[in-house]
């Protein structure tokens, strides 16, 4: 038995009837994600072969629920296989949210005020959780240090601007790194680093954020984290926004330390820059290096805000070196090509939003429901194969979509099944329309009645669908609509 399914199966003492990759093992981490679903339980599964950062997570994790922090529920572990299991906090990221939120510049308030959300938490994980952290686990540094520093502008120089053909002077540009280091260490640096605060590290459930992957955690300064968020490449945040959430988070801070804001801000945008530089070390080792693509598709975006910073912002230290290669990567014929590309995905994008998925519930006894798009095609899928709540007289006056009536079905293992091999065809189809172009595409949902189970699974593949980018989903309740006439 698979030590994730043995924990699971420990803890919830229930079996796990669907084990499902997650995109988590294929971003930059190298760990393997699953989410284990029971009759009446899910969870996540995380397999990782560094003992030391499974270990620094554990702990943080237990430590931030003891202050009240939103971070996942540690449920069993198995730290000799690399295993342990937390609780699951669903699907959607900060970043997913806002790019369903938003036309360009234009952000919706719902996107804003989610953001808004998450920087006022984050001061309390930096003072409040940090001042009795264990850092003797932090890994693979207790602080952001000198030596931290070093590896981040290293990884910058050696795996993006060499692999990116950017030409500079080593001698020069380690001497700008060893002024900006020195600079960087005169902030204040005795709170807790989270060190990837961005916003696909960021879940939302029921409106509220809740904290993933701060096991490269550390000691350091109050700067970095926000900096991370508010520059965060795809998130692509107008400046005008970035100001308002910063501000924000100043006077969210304000109420846990003695804060003087133009000390802050002295070394804040130093360490914009330093993150810029960490994470594009990162794109350019995971997309140069090991020729993983997809990892250059955020290079355009760290540009645009290079390109804002360098017309914006002078640093109090003098940095010509390093000042020049960000000018020299702006001009760079072979970054520009990735601009490009990202401007056709964009371009790609726009045009896949244009896929309407409309879901049905329905009875049989009334026919299937009408196509009026003209396309015809579509699924409709049968669940009068599944259990009737409509024959229990509890259930008869309420709907699927009323809570008791979807409790009972979710402990259907049945259900899950069906709605697991529903959700894969459909997957499949949207994909394919998308890259087709294809305009509209109809899910129907049958039962007896048209008011429970059919109810519950146009529900739930809409919540499934409405996760995803580029598609607009409308849903009907055929005969609850009538029977309200």
């Amino acid at each position: 038995m698979d030590v994730l399914q043995k924990l699971f199966e420990q803890h919830f003492r229930s079996p796990v009837l669907r084990m499902q990759p997650l995109q988590g093992q294929l971003g930059g981490s190298g760990r393997n994600i699953v989410r284990l679903v029971g009759d009446r339980f899910s969870a996540i599964g995380i397999r990782y072969d560094v003992r030391e950062e499974n270990v620094a997570f554990l702990e943080f994790s237990r430590h931030f629920r003891g202050h009240g922090l939103p971070v996942p529920e540690i449920y069993a572990e198995d730290l000799s296989q690399g295993a342990y299991l937390e609780e699951d906090l669903g699907d959607t990221t900060l970043f997913e949210f806002l790019s369903n939120n938003r036309s360009g510049e234009n952000i919706a308030p719902q996107a804003v005020d989610a953001y808004r959300k998450v920087v006022a938490v984050l001061p309390r994980f930096q003072v409040e959780a940090g001042r009795d952290l264990n850092y003797k686990v932090c890994y693979p540094r207790a602080s952001f240090d000198r030596q931290s520093i070093a590896w981040d502008l290293n990884y910058f120089k050696y795996y993006f601007l060499r692999l990116a053909g950017i030409p500079f002077n080593e001698q020069a540009l380690e001497d700008d790194f060893s002024r900006l280091t020195k600079f960087l260490l005169s902030a204040a640096h005795d709170y807790f680093l989270y060190r990837d605060f961005q916003s696909r590290n960021i879940m939302l459930r029921d409106g509220q954020p809740f904290f993933l992957d701060y096991q490269g955690g550390r000691k350091g300064a109050l700067q970095y984290d926000i900096a991370s968020l508010l520059y965060d490449a795809k998130a692509d945040l107008p400046p005008e926004l970035r100001q308002q959430l910063l501000d924000h988070y100043l006077d969210s801070l304000s109420g846990f330390i003695r804060l003087e804001r133009a000390a802050f801000m002295q070394h804040y945008y130093a360490y914009v820059y330093v993150r810029i530089m960490q994470a594009m070390g990162a794109y350019g080792f995971r997309g140069f290096y090991e020729r993983k693509t997809h990892f250059l598709q955020s290079v355009p975006y760290a540009l645009t805000n290079l390109r804002w910073l360098l017309h914006n912002v002078e640093l109090p230290i003098t940095l010509p070196t390093l000042l020049d290669a960000f000018k020299s990567m702006l001009g760079s014929e072979k970054l520009q090509a990735l601009a490009s590309g990202a401007e056709a995905e964009k371009a790609t994008a726009a045009e896949t939003e244009k896929l309407t998925v409309r879901i049905f519930s329905f009875s049989f006894h009334k026919g299937l429901p009408k196509d009026e798009t003209g396309h015809g095609g579509g699924f409709v899928f049968d669940g009068r194969s599944l259990p009737n709540p409509g024959r229990e007289e509890r259930f008869k006056a309420l709907t699927g979509k009323d809570r008791p009536v979807a409790d009972y079905l979710d402990q259907q293992a049945s259900v899950h099944q069906f709605l697991y091999s529903v959700q894969s065809l459909v997957d499949c189809s949207v994909n394919e329309y998308q890259r087709r172009g294809f305009k509209n595409l109809m899910v129907s949902f049958g039962c007896t009645g048209g008011q429970h189970r059919s109810v519950y699974l146009a529900e739930q593949l809409a919540k499934h669908l409405r996760s995803q980018n580029g598609l607009e989903v409308r849903l009907r309740h055929r005969e609850l609509e009538t029977a309200g006439e």
